[in-house]
């Protein structure tokens, strides 16, 4: 199961705010810049085409045109409230995405790989960012901070519910009503990732 979400939330997609990905939303996401601007959008809220060109680095041509092939595939929408006739705002339309289909994962192979590539990318450049600001944060984060793996040697099967294990632990630490939140708590990114040594296992169609 493959999970695109800002913030995280439980471990079963939520109709009120979650997207289940389909083929044409697969096709959409399957894009760098469109899943960075997806995920901005869901943390830090409405936007514009030239705020998250600054945020992002790149020309705000650039964030309008992804913009408008996210709203067309139903994944952002103006924001009504905030935009005018010089500038549009924009706001996420879903709090999450979520990939766990595995026939529409096999139908769009090259889709679904240059989706998870994207997110790859995206979780790559938030861990450069985080530790870019490390040297500045108080001791007591900057001594907390994680990087690890493990190699283990699992079968499918005992991949598949260690993630579920996993989950289930991500899903405790989630508090979505402000009064739960502990003094002194602040937003801590968790990426999990269950891949297998590249090169070690067995192509489609072999034994």
């Amino acid at each position: 199961m493959d999970q695109h979400r800002e913030p995280a939330r439980g471990l079963t997609p939520d109709p009120a705010t979650d997207v289940v990905l389909d083929a044409r939303g697969l096709r959409a996401l399957a894009h760098p810049v469109r899943v960075q601007v997806v995920g901005l959008l869901r943390t830090y809220g409405p936007s514009t085409a030239t705020r998250l060109a600054g945020r992002m680095g790149v020309g705000s041509g650039v964030t309008s045109y992804h913009l408008r092939r996210l709203a067309a595939a139903g994944f952002v929408e103006e924001d009504e409230e905030r935009g005018n006739a010089r500038e549009r705002w924009w706001r996420a339309a879903h709090q999450a995405t979520w990939f766990d289909d595995k026939d529409l994962a096999d139908a769009e192979p090259e889709a679904t790989a240059a989706y998870r590539a994207s997110v790859a990318s995206l979780h790559a450049l938030r861990t450069q960012l985080a530790l870019g600001q490390a040297p500045s944060m108080s001791k007591a984060w900057r001594d907390r901070l994680e990087m690890s793996d493990w190699w283990l040697c699992l079968t499918p099967e005992e991949t598949e519910r260690l993630a579920g294990e996993l989950r289930a632990v991500m899903a405790r630490y989630w508090r979505p009503d402000a009064p739960d939140v502990p003094e002194g708590a602040e937003p801590v990114r968790v990426v999990m990732h269950l891949l297998p040594e590249p090169g070690t296992v067995p192509e489609a169609g072999e034994s």
